[in-house]
């Protein structure tokens, strides 16, 4: 395997000096406060939005660095790495636009749109493995076998400097920050910052935040050493990593005061209030540190917190399906299966008693087989936008007033 000329260890120094080399190719996201979560919370909270990358995520910054790092020869030859999102589509994206061959190894059930993502920005796309480990493993051979520079997602001192540069810029667009909130996967974003901001101002509270599917950092400091975890499928996919890096791992020790967890139900929940309150989009690893401030799962009160959202590079169907599950959560979606004789008429009076409550009929099934449905009678399921749960509550009564039965789906 080549191997670039990268400094010796990760310093304040060498994320000063990556930010120098990367500032003219990034984008400097904003990082603003937000009056709807800082009611919410009760703290003061600041959003950095760096899913507003070219890419669509912070990625770009440890590639990037990575990259400018290589020596001739080692351009000449090329780069590799493994990936499923993110990193691949940062490896692609900033080694073609500076003429270097990128080949980019992806399990055969990567999404399609990621694939021609990746393909898009001018990598070449080998699909293989099925899963994550498969598909390192392929790429860590076509390296020593083509004598290709591998750039790894996290776990690379130049990789971990790159992605710390995001905690220098965070600390000038808002000095009076008190406490960070940080995705941790592999630890290479939350390794580089922690080390940045503490090294700036000890007094800064870093906090990392991990799916509570895969808390391979937060397992790695209650075992005091990095420990695989069993794989876990979660819609946090971008940090759903098994094992904690080697070099992030020491990092993390010393700069990071907490690790927290939060679930999907929770993540999927922050990525429906960022996109409804906030107009932003992200993915479930960029939601996850939204998800623990909105989660109480810090104790936080009158402080100026910031909030990193990493990336939004998420699969349409899968916001699809977060969308319409947050609204049955809140009340604004419900589904009933009412009871009702089957003869003409019997569904027109059903939906004017709908109307009268102004309740919108999006969607209704018939059946007359199941249920446990009474000759002469059917059951329909319908599914309605009403504006919350006292809505439901009045609705409900009224099918009790003229007569109907009726349960909820849940």
């Amino acid at each position: 395997m080549a191997v670039s000329a990268l400094p010796n260890m990760v310093t304040l120094q060498t994320i000063r000096a990556a930010l120098d080399r990367i500032r003219d190719s990034i984008y400097l996201s904003p990082f603003t406060r937000s009056e709807t979560f800082s009611k919410l919370t009760g703290n003061s909270i600041h959003f950095k939005l760096d899913n507003l990358q070219i890419t669509g995520a912070f990625k770009e910054r440890g590639a990037l660095n990575k990259i400018l790092l290589l020596t001739d020869e080692e351009r000449r030859r090329g780069v590799i790495a493994a990936s499923a999102g993110n990193h691949a589509q940062a490896v692609a994206y900033h080694a073609t636009k500076r003429g270097i061959k990128a080949q980019i190894c992806m399990p055969l059930t990567t999404p399609l749109v990621k694939v021609s993502a990746t393909r898009g920005y001018g990598a070449e796309v080998i699909l293989v493995g099925t899963n994550y480990d498969e598909t390192c493993q392929e790429a860590l051979r076509r390296c020593e076998q083509n004598g290709l520079t591998f750039i790894h997602p996290f776990d690379d001192e130049a990789v971990i400097a790159g992605q710390g540069t995001v905690g220098i810029e965070m600390l000038e667009q808002q000095p009076a920050l008190d406490a960070l909130l940080i995705p941790v996967g592999g630890g290479g974003l939350i390794a580089g910052v922690a080390c940045a901001v503490k090294e700036m101002n000890p007094k800064i509270t870093v906090i990392g935040v991990q799916t509570s599917k895969l808390p391979s950092m937060k397992a790695a400091l209650e075992n005091n050493a990095p420990i695989t975890l069993p794989a876990k499928i979660t819609i946090a996919d971008g940090i759903a990593v098994r094992c904690a890096g080697a070099q992030t791992f020491p990092l993390v020790k010393k700069y990071v005061d907490d690790i927290v967890t939060v679930d999907d139900e929770e993540i999927a929940n922050a990525i429906l209030l960022l996109l409804e309150k906030e107009k932003t989009l992200t993915e479930g690893a960029g939601a996850v540190a939204t998800a623990a401030i909105v989660q109480r799962k810090v104790s936080f009160s009158g402080k100026t917190i910031g909030i990193f959202v990493g990336g939004g590079n998420i699969d349409v169907s899968l916001l699809s399906r977060i969308i319409e599950r947050g609204l049955v959560k809140d009340g604004r979606l419900v589904r009933l299966r009412i009871h009702l004789p089957d003869h003409p008429g019997a569904l027109q009076r059903l939906a004017g008693v709908i109307a009268d409550h102004k309740a919108n009929i999006v969607e209704t099934m018939y059946d007359r087989a199941y249920y446990g449905v009474l000759l002469g009678d059917t059951v329909i399921d319908i599914t309605m936008e009403t504006r919350g749960p006292e809505h439901i509550v009045e609705l409900t009564a009224a099918l009790d007033a003229a007569g109907y039965t009726h349960e909820r789906v849940l």
